[in-house]
């Protein structure tokens, strides 16, 4: 349920004319550079970078970098960047953070398991591209164990993504789970194996069957174990596996909550799931913290930033 409002027919040239127009001048239009791009699929944000290169001999990135500023020249230019490409240099940041906490880790874990597996196809190609090495290649240098291994795993794997449960694996996959946690073996082989390479429906149903069988969530046992950085992974991996909206509901909560904004995460959070999920997201939100998430954000966001946000939000602006 994406909340992205975008019309059924677009002209790229009149898109591209649009946006040059925009730069042009004494200053930039920002209010039409919303107008385009914050009402365009990735297909036809696509389709206007390649118009506008094949017009004007010039990158819309370069262009709109140099014309924006701030948080919403970020948020613009994460928007306007083919998904791929873009969850690539969001994956890179996070792994050449100096500091590589679960806020930073929890990037590698939306990509992974929030995403389709042809995205993360997708993503693991553009990585190689622009990087010159594989994402679990950097992975592995940059994250240490058992952290690393747990990532790996999960980057690593091309899920089936038709609806497809095993009953008796089911059962037999929450018992091994259910084992491993109470033994404190948080990154046993049968938990990096079942997390990493099952469909999210036959997982759902493990986590499910798990709550059934053991009378407590597979998270709050994981929690049982300890406060380190091992469980807080685990759980946000089990979060973004069975219910990625409520993930992304927290991710937003975080960032607008408390001293300052956390632009960064705000800007990933919407973003990246204005074509897939951010309607549930809302909902869950609103459920969660008994407010509206547009006036979490609009309350912590102001001019050219907020508006674009509330464009993707499908807010009428």
């Amino acid at each position: 349920m994406a909340s992205l409002r975008v019309p059924e027919v677009t002209a790229p040239i009149q898109d591209s004319e649009r946006l040059r127009k925009a730069f042009q001048g004494f200053g930039t239009d920002e209010e039409a550079v919303i107008f385009v791009l914050g009402h365009r699929n990735a297909n036809q944000r696509k389709k206007i970078r390649e118009t506008y290169q094949q017009l004007y001999k010039e990158s819309l990135i370069d262009r709109l970098h140099s014309e924006l500023s701030g948080d919403f020249r970020n948020a613009v230019i994460l928007w306007t960047t083919d998904p791929p490409e873009r969850d690539a240099k969001l994956a890179n940041t996070a792994l050449k953070a100096k500091i590589k906490g679960i806020k930073e880790l929890q990037v590698l874990v939306e990509i992974a398991c929030a995403s389709s597996p042809n995205h993360l196809m997708a993503v693991r190609q553009a990585y190689c591209a622009r990087f010159d090495c594989s994402l679990e290649e950097d992975i592995a240098s940059n994250v240490y164990k058992p952290l690393s291994k747990l990532l790996v795993g999960l980057v690593s794997s091309y899920r089936y993504d038709k609806e497809v449960v095993d009953p008796d694996a089911v059962m037999l996959e929450a018992a091994r789970l259910h084992e491993a946690i109470n033994k404190k073996e948080l990154d046993h082989d049968d938990i990096i194996w079942i997390l990493s390479t099952r469909n999210i429906f036959h997982l759902r149903a493990t986590f499910a069957s798990y709550k059934q069988l053991y009378g407590n969530a597979l998270e709050q046992d994981i929690k049982n174990c300890g406060t380190g950085d091992l469980e807080s992974l685990l759980n946000v991996i089990v979060w973004c596996i069975d219910c990625p909206e409520r993930h992304f509901a927290k991710v937003i909560r975080d960032s607008i909550v408390g001293l300052g904004t956390d632009e960064d995460s705000l800007t990933r959070a919407i973003v990246t799931r204005a074509e897939i999920d951010l309607l549930k997201v809302r909902v869950e939100y609103a459920t969660m913290y008994k407010s509206s998430l547009e006036d979490g954000v609009a309350g912590d966001t102001s001019g050219d930033y907020e508006r674009f946000l509330m464009t993707l939000l499908g807010k009428i602006i």
